[in-house]
């Protein structure tokens, strides 16, 4: 039991000392939120254990090499790892467009990281069936872009192509629905818990 009460950083040194157990630890403690935060972004529970698995499998060679650096904590240090694959995997699918002017274009940049877990899980998962009815009062071009990235998971540039836009008004259309979704979500007193 003891092991349980044990700071990451305590376990963190068992395992780099040979202890595989210490790490199962970590694993288990830390699980469900990483893997939340991973399911969050990428809203399929296949590719979000697959970036878990490619997570840890990062974490555990990072603590072989004995690069690991006890400045930073622990959990922060994965989640970081775990958001850098997520990255990864929206840019090998094209899900992400590209822009000349920067030199990589984050969408979570664009869209804050409460907006998209809060808005976007909701939706996607339908955890309100409400929400849908919402969605009916934003005004057409918002809705329409709404539609398209949540429920048809189109990328922004095809968003772009469809709708006759740049990918900066269908990013700007997207954020401004999120906004006023989230203002009728208060305005409805729907409670986002699920």
């Amino acid at each position: 039991m003891e092991s349980k009460l044990m700071a990451d950083g305590v376990l963190v040194s068992n395992y780099i000392n040979g202890n595989e157990k210490s790490l199962e630890i970590l694993i288990i403690r830390h699980k469900q939120r990483i893997f939340s935060f991973i399911l969050s972004k990428v809203l399929d529970r296949d590719i979000a254990e697959d970036i878990f698995q490619d997570t840890f499998i990062k974490v555990i060679k990072t603590l072989k090499r004995g690069a690991y650096n006890e400045e930073g904590k622990f959990l922060p240090w994965v989640m970081r790892i775990a958001h850098n694959l997520v990255i990864d995997h929206f840019r090998r699918n094209k899900r992400i467009p590209t822009f000349n002017n920067t030199d990589e274009f984050d969408i979570f940049s664009v869209i804050s990281d409460e907006v998209l877990n809060v808005e976007k899980q909701l939706i996607k998962n339908q955890i309100l069936n409400d929400v849908r009815g919402l969605i009916d009062e934003l005004p057409d071009d918002q809705k329409e872009v709404l539609l398209m990235r949540m429920y048809r998971d189109m990328s922004f540039k095809e968003i772009a192509e469809n709708t006759d836009v740049s990918i900066n008004t269908a990013l700007g259309r997207m954020r401004y629905a999120l906004i006023n979704l989230r203002k009728l979500i208060e305005k409805h007193n729907i409670i986002l818990v699920n």
